[in-house]
């Protein structure tokens, strides 16, 4: 499609030229401010037009979304770069375009700002002096608080580029961090926007250094796949799971001010809430309910419930009396299993195939099919009930975790070659003086246990191991490094058929369980396949303070590439004090006479030495 633009005219003198590009801002803010007003005023009639109640429903949502979606922030600028043609491009030759967070059209329909994610938009984040693009010049702007206040061009095509040399590219990197992270649409490297255009089918796995950018490029990503396949992912959703409900707090803005206003964010902890958490393990006990083992324990101990029929089954219908032999009913048990169905799918089937297995009888003997209530009733009936909940019994993930808690032969099965006889009885025995296992506390049924965190995750493997989950279009996954196996596989219910952005540092791990191989991570995420792409250049760190985290990188016992960074406005000072906690609140108090994060004064380390976890 080609794209309308004004044809270039020559270069105004400096002031003149800026003062052009002041009121174009003026103009687009306006437009987009239109282009809200009218979306406003659909909503406001939007369910005088539809045809019926659903349809209003409908389009209310969307109008809604399409408000929320045009909201303008007056102290962020509306575009950031301008790209200017030259001849050698055949379709865009002469043309101009201002690039920006979003797409910006006037009355007539034509573009005043193209939305960053567009295909002509890439050429901003690839051109280089070695692969102009057809670029003759391309111009960054400087803005503070909202209002334009520079402009630099590169000329191309004379093979000018400043690269990180620019200065308004290296002052809005080092702008001091204040309040909710900020998006990175006018700073993106070329290496970043290869992940950031990746395609949907893609999953990918960022292994970031810090201040790389990492999470901005899994956010990014979210938003560009938005505007690639809008309909497709609103239909299925996208999910951004984080490591705490701050951090989600953190980024939550970053979408919106790129006009996204329909993404999930959740913890771990939000995604397995059938069970209410009121208890804590021990150490100990958390890092085995977190082993990749469980789940084959959970597996087994759902399969054990399976049974063989001992009888057959027998169904009076009236006059009739209806016969199911041992061997069909043997038959059909072993061919529901073939089919590795979840359980409760695999308990309805059955109940279907009895069911038919009865209705075939009587349709041969009445020379007629039966009706709906007949077939309702007969899976209702005595006999084939007896018979499910005697082969194939109703299961609830809370009720399995609690029936291996509570009987140690069943988990002796389940775990056979798996668990230690010790590592069971860590899920077993009871705490001194309390009757109950360590950490959950145990009561008569499920529903009067106290679990814990870590029995949520498993309650919620269980729950995979019964039903057929629900899932996302995609999933981004940041600090993923401190992800447990069993985690990961809560992860990997929900993205099982779509993609993956994993975000993380393996040498930032924190956590008992923590990753020490993105390849492990991913082969229980299930996409075993993913790419896995390092980012070392580091935009928010002070090359001070990385060139001192690269020397502790042989330490740490894990494979990841050093990193560099473009930012030389930093100082570390490592010493020792007697009174950590007196040097952190000094240090702290020291840090708040400056604005931003990036501009704390360099930390007070008791410096004995270092480890990974």
């Amino acid at each position: 499609m080609s794209l309308h633009a004004d044809k270039i005219s020559q270069p105004p003198a400096l002031d003149d030229e800026l003062a052009a590009e002041r009121a174009h801002l003026t103009r687009s803010r306006a437009a987009l401010h239109q282009m809200r007003e009218r979306a406003e005023a659909l909503f406001a009639t939007g369910d005088k037009v539809a045809g019926d109640a659903y349809t209003a429903e409908q389009l209310g949502r969307h109008l809604a979304r399409r408000v929320a979606e045009l909201a303008d922030d007056p102290r962020t600028p509306l575009f950031f770069g301008r790209l200017d043609f030259g001849d050698a491009d055949a379709e865009h030759a002469g043309r101009r375009y201002h690039v920006g967070r979003r797409h910006v059209t006037d009355e007539q329909g034509e573009p005043l700002v193209l939305d960053w994610r567009a295909p002509i938009s890439r050429t901003f984040y690839r051109a280089s002096a070695r692969d102009p693009q057809g670029l003759a010049v391309r111009r960054r702007f400087g803005f503070g608080d909202g209002k334009l206040t520079s402009f630099e061009d590169e000329h191309l095509d004379r093979g000018e580029e400043l690269g990180t040399a620019s200065r308004i590219l290296t002052a809005e990197i080092e702008r001091p961090r204040v309040g909710p992270m900020r998006d990175i649409v006018a700073t993106i490297q070329p290496e970043q926007d290869e992940l950031v255009r990746a395609d949907l089918a893609d999953s990918i796995c960022v292994q970031g250094a810090p201040g790389t950018g990492k999470t901005a490029v899994g956010l990014h990503r979210a938003a560009y796949l938005l505007y690639l396949h809008r309909e497709r992912l609103r239909r299925s959703k996208v999910l951004v799971v984080g490591p705490n409900r701050a951090f989600l707090g953190y980024i939550a803005a970053v979408l919106p001010a790129l006009g996204e206003v329909e993404v999930e964010q959740a913890t771990v902890e939000d995604l397995v809430t059938r069970v209410p958490v009121r208890a804590a393990d021990p150490p100990a006990v958390a890092t085995l309910k977190h082993d990749a083992r469980m789940a084959e324990v959970l597996r087994r101990a759902v399969d054990a419930y399976v049974g063989e029929p001992a009888e057959p089954v027998l169904v009076s219908d009236g006059s009739f009396r209806w016969r199911i032999g041992l061997e069909p009913l043997h038959r059909l048990i072993q061919d529901t299993r073939a089919e590795r169905l979840p359980y409760a799918v695999g308990r309805d089937r059955v109940r279907a195939r009895v069911v038919g297995l009865l209705q075939r009888q009587a349709e041969a003997r009445r020379a007629e099919s039966p009706g709906d209530a007949w077939l309702r009733r007969m899976s209702r009936s005595k006999p084939v009930t007896g018979f499910l909940d005697a082969v194939w019994p109703a299961l609830t993930p809370d009720g399995l975790l609690h029936a291996l808690y509570t009987d140690s032969d069943r988990l002796a099965q389940a775990a056979d070659g798996l668990l230690t006889p010790d590592e069971q009885l860590l899920l077993t025995r009871p705490a001194p003086g309390t009757g109950r296992a360590t950490g959950t506390g145990l009561g008569r049924t499920a529903k009067a246990t106290r679990w814990t965190a870590a029995d949520a995750v498993l309650i919620d493997e269980a729950a995979g191991l019964l039903e057929r989950p629900s899932g996302y279009g995609h999933v981004v996954v940041d600090e993923a490094q401190d992800l447990s196996p069993m985690q990961c596989r809560v992860i990997a219910r929900r993205s099982e058929h779509g993609s993956l952005t994993l975000l993380g540092d393996l040498a930032q791990a924190t956590a008992p369980w923590a990753a020490s191989d993105w390849r492990e991570s991913l082969r229980h995420l299930g996409k075993p396949d993913a790419t896995v792409v390092p980012l070392t250049i580091g935009f928010r760190v002070p090359a001070a303070v990385l060139s001192f985290a690269n020397r502790l990188l042989p330490a740490l016992a894990v494979d990841v590439p050093p990193a560099e960074s473009l930012r030389n406005d930093g100082t570390l000072d490592v010493r020792t004090v007697r009174d950590l906690t007196a040097a952190t609140v000094a240090e702290v108090r020291t840090a708040l006479a400056f604005e931003g994060r990036s501009r704390l004064s360099p930390p007070t380390t008791p410096w004995t030495g270092c480890g990974r976890r």
